[in-house]
């Protein structure tokens, strides 16, 4: 399983942000402006206009435009004094030119709006793609240059240029900011048009400096960079004896290609040893006490237990291996993984005040970005962590590999279709079938066909999407301007897409195809996208678990949906736990802001400790182990990994429900096409009920019992 790099948003795209104004799209009542000061106390009161400014300039709009407009003017003037400063000039006179009450020229506004806003969007992601062109890609060396290149954010001045253009504060005169209890209680009953006008105004909901943004902006680039170019050279790990247990030119990424080899190891007749080995790579990664020389260094061996570290032999370096220095130096790596993400943690705090109705990335994340509460998702995910169908599916698992569970049957990968076969078959055949990117991309349409797509859709969709070798382990970049193509992004190796690169070309391409039908499909480009990544991860779950029959290895048996329903339950749980530990850490950084990496480090440790001894050893046992920590998510991007469970969760019933229909294809685009409401409005549409972890458990009794 791979990862879909989240949701490109430009500063112009904010996720909708709850405004406590009080108002509301059927019966507004505006919260005065003087209730809430959006700019830090470092750089004094905001300066906004007075109460009595206020009532004169409603007053004055009153009687221009009459009575019966306000509701609308008491609302637009309270939202653009929320975030109206000195140096903007007169609220009164602006007011009195932009505020619309003609029907026609209001329409006539949201139109052109909607127009600008899909062109300014789509070319600031655009140049956002080509400055990280270098650092996403696999095109050779990294120039010193790249870094920094990389760090820049062209759209990050857009925002405050369209409040200082007046532009932003149109909006906010003219339509109505949205709370997420109104969104969440109103907006079954809303027009397409209403969801629309919430979406365009979310836009304009905050004005955080463009330095400030700049600064996340370069944080969290500089974190990707740092993951991106983390791997591990596998035949360059020995044990006591000087043995080699993994085969030469294997380099394996951080932690995607580490998990997804422990997994494929069950297949090997020296399986456990191998996932013991990486178990202990994962832990030194974790802890940084693996040596700063051997990563991504290939010239060098290392004993991950006795953490020795000595001059690989000539004749075991790979010919192609990349300059570095071979000099047998076993000093730790001085927590960098940690200072990256302090980096960004800090540059967060930044933006947290001048967002005071969500002043903590936590909240931002939650309830801004998933528009799920964080309560109600830690409680999905602590209804699967608890349920009683835990040991049920692991004494299965014990009883097919004959064996006491260990920590790393937290990726047990039984249950695939394949499984027992060694993966050195699969990736002889996708190396085979994929020498390059190009290849894979001249397969679309036939994979696309093969997913439930017509010929001729399957044609529309290859034609907007291109096809990457990426530096990383992968991801999916979505196009915002219809014209511009959606990114897949792949591992491809010297010798070929292995099973790896393929089973996450397939991930990505879930989104790619998600993403093309949400921009070209949609009734308003203002709604472009799905409700969260949650959900753009489901879908991409939906193609994943298809990838081998997509090679024509197996088609769907009763047996096989038995299987696959419990792996899904298996991966939830395990997705369950890092979220968890991912959600904790957050809360921690808030309570301890002045913390150094090294503190956070031993934070972390502590955190994954307790959710496994809580969760997890009572099942596979390894009391104190660390592994739930060894997720990169955690390190470049905040907050993502409660996407992954919600992600499994959403995909049981988007397949549940594709169960009942059908017709993929069809139903995937049906899908795909309503656009960025709330989660629940967006699952009742597609499935006929919103998020639930009841449905994956129902089907998981039904599946223990069904036990052949």
């Amino acid at each position: 399983m791979s990862w879909s790099k989240p949701r490109w948003v430009s500063p112009l795209r904010a996720w909708p942000l709850v405004m406590m104004l009080g108002c509301s799209t059927t019966s507004p009542t505006p919260t005065p402006a003087s209730a809430v000061d959006v700019r830090p106390a470092a750089e004094g009161p905001a300066m906004k206009p007075t109460s009595d400014v206020l009532a004169q300039v409603t007053a004055e709009l009153v009687a221009k435009h009459g009575e019966a407009q306000r509701a609308r003017i008491e609302r637009g003037v309270a939202q653009v004094a929320l975030l109206w400063r000195a140096e903007d000039g007169d609220l009164g006179a602006f007011a009195r030119e932009q505020f619309v009450s003609d029907p026609q020229v209001l329409d006539a506004t949201f139109a052109r709006l909607e127009r600008l806003f899909e062109q300014l969007d789509g070319h600031m992601l655009e140049l956002g793609r080509e400055t990280q062109w270098y650092t996403d890609l696999d095109l050779g060396p990294l120039l010193p240059v790249e870094p920094l290149v990389a760090s820049y954010d062209p759209s990050s001045h857009v925002t405050e240029d369209l409040f200082r253009a007046k532009v932003g504060f149109v909006v906010l005169l003219n339509f109505p900011l949205t709370t997420l209890e109104e969104r969440t209680r109103q907006g079954a009953t809303w027009t397409r048009r209403q969801w629309a006008e919430a979406r365009l105004a979310g836009r304009f909901s905050m004005r955080i400096p463009a330095d400030v943004r700049q600064e996340s902006s370069r944080e969290v680039a500089a974190a990707n960079l740092y993951i991106a170019e983390y791997n591990v050279w596998m035949h360059h790990l020995v044990d006591e004896r000087g043995e080699r247990l993994f085969p030469k030119g294997l380099r394996l990424i951080s932690h995607w290609n580490l998990r997804d080899e422990l997994k494929a190891d069950y297949a090997d007749p020296r399986g456990r040893e191998k996932q013991r080995t990486i178990v202990q790579v994962m832990e030194r990664i974790i802890t940084q006490t693996i040596p700063a020389a051997v990563i991504d260094n290939p010239r060098l061996d290392w004993n991950p237990f006795t953490n020795a570290v000595t001059v690989a032999p000539p004749q075991t370096v790979e010919a192609d291996a990349p300059p570095r220095e071979a000099r047998a130096d076993a000093t730790r790596e001085a927590d960098v993984r940690y200072a990256r993400m302090l980096a960004i943690f800090r540059a967060e705090r930044k933006v947290d005040a001048y967002v005071p109705v969500a002043p903590t990335r936590i909240a931002r994340a939650f309830e801004l970005g998933r528009e799920l509460p964080e309560a109600r998702v830690k409680a999905l995910l602590t209804q699967v962590l608890e349920s009683p169908l835990v040991p049920r599916v692991a004494a299965e698992i014990q009883s097919r590999l004959g064996r006491k569970l260990e920590p790393q049957d937290v990726w047990y990968a039984g249950f695939k279709p394949g499984a027992k076969r060694p993966e050195s078959e699969l990736d002889a055949l996708t190396r085979k079938r994929y020498p390059t990117a190009e290849a894979f991309a001249k397969d679309l349409p036939r994979i696309l066909q093969g997913m439930g797509f017509s010929a001729e859709k399957a044609d529309w969709l290859a034609a907007r999407i291109r096809v990457d070798a990426s530096r990383g382990a992968g991801h999916a970049q979505q196009a915002l301007r219809r014209g511009d193509f959606a990114r897949l992004r792949t591992r491809v190796e010297k010798g070929g897409m292995d099973y790896k690169g393929y089973n996450i070309a397939v991930h990505e391409l879930g989104h790619n195809v998600e993403q093309t039908f949400g921009l070209y499909g949609v009734d308003h480009t203002l709604l472009t996208g799905v409700p969260n990544n949650a959900f753009t991860e489901a879908l991409a779950f939906v193609f994943q678990a298809r990838d081998l029959e997509l090679l024509g290895q197996g088609k769907p048996t009763a047996e096989s949906e038995r299987e696959r329903v419990l792996g899904d339950f298996w991966q939830t749980w395990e997705r369950s736990g890092i979220a968890m530990v991912d959600m904790a850490v957050w809360h921690w950084l808030y309570a301890n802001p002045e913390a150094t990496p090294a503190q956070l480090r031993d934070a972390v440790v502590s955190i994954s400790r307790d959710v496994w001894n809580r969760y997890f050893a009572p099942v596979l046992g390894g009391e104190d182990t660390t592994l739930l920590a060894v997720y990169s998510h955690m390190i470049s991007y905040p907050l993502y990994l409660p996407d992954y469970p919600l992600g499994h969760l959403i995909a049981f019933q988007i397949e549940e429900h594709l169960s009942r229909k059908g017709l993929l294809g069809a139903e995937f685009e049906r899908m795909a096409t309503y656009g960025s409401v709330t989660p629940d409005l967006w699952m009742t549409h597609a499935t006929g009920a919103p998020v639930s972890a009841e449905p994956l458990l129902r089907a998981t009794e039904a599946a223990l019992k069904a036990r052949p």
